[in-house]
C-alpha cells in the first residue's frame, strides 16, 4: 500500500496496467453444495481487472492494478498476496471508510456458480476518486484493461474516464492498447439503458472489446455473435472479442472473421475463465502475435482455468496453455479474410 502522494513524484510503468475491482474470494472446498451447507472454505485475491493482471504477471509480463482496499486484515492481505504473485501493489489505495469486500460463491458444475457479492454499503475501489489515477503510468503502460463494472457508479466512473481521457485513443501501431471488458453485472448499474450509455463512451477510447453474448447486448444492442462484433468495429474498436461459451469464441477485425472451437475440459469452476482469457489474450498482444494465435491462446488459457477451483491462483504458465494446444488440434482457429 502506497501514498498516492508519492506515486505523483515517480511513476512506474507496467505492461499491463489495469483498474478496477478486487477483494477476497471465499470458496468453498465442497463441491456441489450450497453454503448453508459448507463446511470449509479457501481464501483467494479476487477481483475481475486484478485476476487479469495475476495472469498476465503468471506470464512474465509487468503488471498493477489501480484499485482500493479497506484499513483492514483483508486489506492487507489483498497487498500481500498481490505482490506474491508478482502484480503491483504500488497503486493501491487504502480507503478507511470502507471495509474490503469478500465475494462468496458456490459450485455446481458444470455451468452454474452463483456469486453473492459483500460490497455494501459500498466497496474501496468503487470509491477511485480521479486523484488516484497514476496519469504517467496510465498514458505510458503498454495496455490499459479497464471493467465495464468500474463505469457504474461515481466517483470510481469519472477516474475510469480519466484514465481513458489522460490515455487518449489508442492505436495498435503505437503498440499501445486499450482493451474493454464488457463485464456486466446487474447489481452494480442502476439500469440497463445507463449501462449502454457509459460503456459506449468508453469504447470511443479503445481498440479492443471483449465481452460474451449478453454483454455486448448491453453494450451495442445485439447477441448475435456477428453482428455483435460488427457492431463494436463500428464503434471503432479494431478487434472485437465474442465469447460464446461452449460454442466457442467469435474474433473480427476489419480484414478476418475468426472462430476458435472450445477448447474441452471438464468444468470445476467457471467463474475465473474470463479472466484468464483476458490476461492471456494481454501476453498475446505483448508477445506480437496475430488475432488468430491470440485468441486461441486465450481460449485454452480459459478452459484450463474452468477446470480449477480458484481463479487467481489457478492462472496457467506459458507452458501449460501451449502442452494444453497440442493436445487439442479440433480446437485451431477457423480464419477467413472479409470482403
Amino acid at each position: 500500500m502506497t501514498d498516492m502522494s508519492s506515486i505523483q513524484e515517480v511513476e512506474p510503468i507496467f505492461d499491463v496496467l489495469s483498474i478496477g475491482r478486487c477483494g477476497v474470494d471465499v470458496y468453498p472446498l465442497q463441491i456441489g453444495k450450497g453454503l448453508e451447507e459448507v463446511t470449509s472454505f479457501g481464501k483467494f485475491l479476487g477481483g475481475s481487472p486484478t485476476n487479469v493482471a495475476v495472469a498476465v504477471a503468471r506470464y512474465g509480463n509487468s503488471s498493477a492494478t489501480i484499485t482500493g482496499v479497506g484499513d483492514d486484515p483483508f486489506g492487507r492481505y489483498i497487498c500481500q498476496e498481490m505482490e506474491r504473485l508478482g502484480v503491483s501493489s504500488a497503486f493501491v489505495v487504502t480507503n478507511e471508510n470502507f471495509h474490503t469486500p469478500v465475494t462468496f460463491c458456490e459450485i455446481f458444475p458444470p455451468d452454474d456458480f452463483p456469486l453473492y457479492f459483500y460490497r455494501s454499503p459500498s466497496a474501496p475501489d468503487l470509491e477511485l476518486g480521479v486523484r488516484d489515477i497514476p496519469l504517467e503510468s496510465v498514458a505510458k503502460s503498454r495496455i490499459l484493461w479497464l471493467s465495464a463494472t468500474g463505469l457504474s457508479v461515481e466517483p470510481t466512473r469519472s477516474a475510469h474516464f480519466a484514465a481513458l481521457q489522460h490515455r487518449g485513443a489508442a492505436s495498435s501501431s503505437s503498440g499501445h492498447w486499450t482493451i474493454i471488458d464488457l463485464d456486466y453485472r446487474d447489481m452494480f448499474w442502476d439500469s440497463p439503458v445507463n449501462a449502454r450509455s457509459q460503456v459506449q463512451a468508453a469504447l470511443t477510447y479503445a481498440n479492443v472489446a471483449i465481452g460474451n453474448r449478453e454483454e455486448c447486448e448491453i453494450a451495442v444492442g445485439e447477441t448475435e455473435p456477428d453482428r455483435a462484433a460488427d457492431a463494436l468495429l463500428d464503434r471503432g474498436v479494431e478487434i472485437a472479442v465474442v465469447k460464446q461459451g461452449p460454442l466457442g469464441t467469435l474474433a473480427k477485425t476489419a480484414d478476418e472473421r475468426i472462430v476458435v472451437p472450445v477448447t474441452p475440459v471438464e468444468v470445476m469452476n467457471g467463474l475465473g475463465a474470463g479472466d484468464a482469457f483476458g490476461g492471456a489474450f494481454c501476453h498475446a498482444l505483448l508477445s506480437g502475435w496475430d488475432v488468430a494465435e491470440a485468441v486461441q491462446f486465450a481460449s485454452t488459457a480459459g478452459a484450463i482455468v474452468a477446470s480449477r477451483l480458484e481463479c487467481s491462483t489457478a492462472m496457467p504458465t506459458e507452458s501449460e496453455v501451449q502442452e494444453m494446444i497440442s493436445q487439442n488440434p479440433a480446437s485451431a482457429p477457423i480464419v477467413e479474410k472479409r470482403k
